[in-house]
């Protein structure tokens, strides 16, 4: 298939990209820079350009594109940027694939399992209403955005990702090597869950809604079993055999994240029950697993 992504040089967008190459199909790598490959087409989600030409024929499109949530303390600028950054490039990819005369038959649209806020101990699958909050704002508008494509007959599956397990980046890119040191410990009482997911299973999880006629609206992407942060840092001490007796308060987060801090602290007992329904098999559902398969 020819297969357009954008993203495409974040941690998630650029192992899709090798995975799909891998298996021989066409990937349209969407950039906001000149282009400077081939395989590269130019778009401006701000001003809501995307060349036309380069979707033309594309039988899917991946969006994954959108400012990183921890890259940076929410000030109201930045803030501004994570949700713009979202709503604006969706809505600028689904109204350009819905303007075509042959549309893609699938749109895939990122997503997070923040949009179900902080539940506590609650599970919550994908029939859940949102939550509260920034992250759940930005989550609902940024899904709302992709309207145009759904209403042009395209099959369009929103993924929510939860915390992906990977050494190159993400939330578990700082953690490693902090855990590595001896310093790394739970994150204030620890009793927050987690919904993780390796990225092996990630990718696999993006390629199976492309391929899975049925498959839309939203799509929780996270391991079988959310875990509390603090099992998750006692399976980090095991797998690593380092100590993890050094827990953050929450105190000091809030000093350091600002507002993040919230999320960071906040609890998300997300299950994908859409996408077990619909056969898929997880290569690392449990959290060693996925950490070794990361390391």
């Amino acid at each position: 298939m020819r297969i357009a992504v954008t993203g495409s040089t974040g941690l998630i967008g650029s192992a899709l990209v090798r995975s799909l190459r891998a298996d021989g199909h066409e990937v349209v790598r969407f950039v906001r820079r000149p282009p400077a490959a081939g395989d590269e087409a130019r778009w401006d989600p701000a001003r809501g350009h995307v060349d036309p030409a380069a979707l033309a024929g594309c039988a899917a499109v991946v969006h994954l594109a959108g400012a990183g949530i921890g890259e940076h303390r929410w000030t109201a600028a930045y803030k501004k940027e994570i949700r713009d950054s979202r709503v604006l490039g969706t809505a600028a990819i689904a109204k350009a694939a819905a303007a075509l005369d042959e549309p893609p038959a699938v749109l895939v649209s990122g997503s997070a399992v923040g949009y179900y806020g902080d539940t506590g101990d609650r599970v919550v699958d994908e029939d859940a209403p949102a939550g509260h909050g920034f992250l759940p704002s930005v989550c609902v508008e940024w899904e709302a955005a992709a309207e145009p494509a759904r209403a042009a007959g395209i099959r369009t599956a929103f993924a929510r990702t939860g915390l992906v397990v990977a050494r190159e980046g993400g939330a578990w890119g700082k953690l490693f090597p902090l855990f590595r040191a001896g310093i790394g410990g739970r994150l204030g009482n620890g009793r927050q869950y987690w919904s993780y997911i390796s990225l092996h299973d990630e990718i696999a999880a993006l390629r199976h809604i492309i391929d899975t006629p049925g498959l839309a609206g939203p799509v929780n992407l996270t391991a079988p079993e959310p875990l509390t942060n603090r099992q998750v840092t006692e399976a980090m001490a095991r797998v690593l055999r380092r100590p993890a007796l050094l827990p953050v308060p929450a105190v000091a987060l809030r000093t350091v994240l600002g507002e993040l801090a919230e999320d960071v602290l906040g609890s998300q007992r997300a299950r994908p029950a859409r996408l077990l329904e619909s056969g898929f098999v997880f290569r690392h559902p449990g959290i060693e697993d996925a950490l070794r398969a990361a390391l």
